[in-house]
């Protein structure tokens, strides 16, 4: 086995007095290669069934096998594993899988046993996942070990261990560049400097691991801030008596993203929320049936009618059809569109309630959404194009297609924009 150097400050992924090992903080702290690097020692040492999982794993290229598998090569370990497409698997009977948490029931069942859990990238947990794991692995001397960036002082995972009381034998560390002894001599270190002397604040966040205060030019902070005060960002209910509506934005190198909803009254619920990347229909629908939303209403943006936009096969609106489905295809909005459903959402914010749990992805993108600002001139230039405008343009479909309701004389109340029948 060739040397492995692990930075001193996680000498405790070596301690098993630890119920809980919880570790935070910015870019540059080596905590994906520290835990990794620990968990192929530990593995090659005895037999341990370690399970590595993310909230959201599309597939095994989202999951942190790729790392293992670096670290095996490194460490001169190559010899005593056999790795497979899913799968790392030691000679001594060792196992690494590679889960996806977000409603996936298998992933909860293959805790069962497991000796070591490792939830990577653990600030887009949701509760209910976390919640579900920790009683599942229940093993004699069983370990949970958490890494993340902090991004919001509500997100589960800072609730769970940033809190005034924490879970029984857990150590919470924050570790950064200063406790990783190679940063300085890499590109990163002077990449990092500039970030300082350009925004501090921004990069206080990303290499500093502090909560992310503000996003330049976000559109909807103010809006989700008092919702957040307002406790309509908790639990919302379902209204059996009213269709759902599911609204789409369609991708297909980039995100394909669906907010579900209900229009109770004056008020918008969102019920939860759905993404996916690189997918074709066939997922999407599989996501919709599993949720029971079968009877969903699927609102496209007009491109729903296009047959290149997410698959092969046709366009998303004739795939939804044939899969039993109602759609309506919003018409294009033409130049300034994407602007407009901003507005239309700005003005309904007072008026939309949230699931938490469910919608904390989407939830987390729209608090993300921000203006693309010419830094010569200081001028906005409309929606940033990133990862967050997918899910944002989704929800402002969502906007667009609301109408206040009218109530007839018999007191029953008309939902629907004309046009959704």
């Amino acid at each position: 086995m060739a040397d492995a150097e692990i930075p001193v400050a996680f000498k405790d992924l070596f301690d098993p007095q630890y119920r809980d090992l919880a570790y935070f903080g910015g870019r540059g702290g080596a905590k994906t290669h520290s835990v990794g690097g620990a968990l192929v020692i530990q593995a090659a040492q005895k037999p341990l069934r370690i399970i590595c999982a993310r909230e959201i794993q599309n597939s095994i290229r989202d999951s942190s096998k790729q790392l293992i598998e670096d670290k095996i090569e490194a460490y001169g370990l190559s010899s005593r594993f056999k790795i497979t497409d899913t799968e790392i698997n030691g000679l001594n009977g060792s196992k690494f899988l590679f889960k996806g948490m977000w409603r996936n029931p298998d992933a909860i069942k293959s805790l069962e046993g497991a000796d070591i859990f490792w939830g990577d990238e653990a600030n887009r947990f949701s509760e209910r996942s976390i919640r579900l794991v920790r009683p599942t692995m229940r093993k004699p001397g069983s370990r949970m070990i958490w890494t993340w960036n902090p991004e919001f002082d509500h997100d589960p995972i800072d609730k769970l261990f940033r809190a005034d009381v924490r879970p029984p034998r857990s150590q919470v560390v924050k570790v950064g560049w200063e406790d990783n002894p190679y940063f300085k001599d890499s590109p990163l270190y002077e990449e990092m400097l500039h970030d300082y002397e350009k925004d501090h604040a921004k990069a206080s966040h990303v290499w500093g691991g502090e909560y992310i205060t503000a996003i330049e030019g976000a559109y909807y902070a103010k809006q989700l801030d008092i919702a957040s005060k307002e406790g309509r960002i908790s639990s919302v209910a379902k209204d059996p008596t009213l269709r759902v509506r599911t609204f789409w934005d369609l991708g297909r190198n980039d995100a394909t993203a669906i907010w579900v909803a209900q229009f109770v009254g004056r008020e918008i619920r969102f019920l939860d929320y759905i993404e996916g990347r690189g997918q074709e229909m066939g997922y999407y629908i599989q996501q919709l049936r599993s949720r029971g939303l079968e009877d969903a209403l699927c609102v496209l943006p007009h491109d729903g009618a296009n047959a290149t936009v997410t698959s092969v096969y046709g366009s998303a609106e004739s795939i939804l059809i044939q899969a039993g489905f109602s759609v309506e295809v919003v018409p294009n909005q033409g130049k300034g569109a994407a602007l407009a459903r901003v507005e239309a959402a700005r003005r309904l914010f007072p008026s939309m309630w949230f699931n938490a749990d469910e919608c904390r992805p989407g939830l987390k993108a729209l608090a993300a959404y921000h203006e693309r600002i010419d830094d010569k001139r200081n001028v906005g230039l409309g929606p940033m194009h990133d990862w967050a405008s997918d899910p944002a343009d989704a929800f402002g479909l969502a906007a667009i297609a609301y109408e206040e309701p009218r109530v007839s004389k018999k007191k029953k109340a008309d939902y629907a924009p004309s046009w959704l029948g």
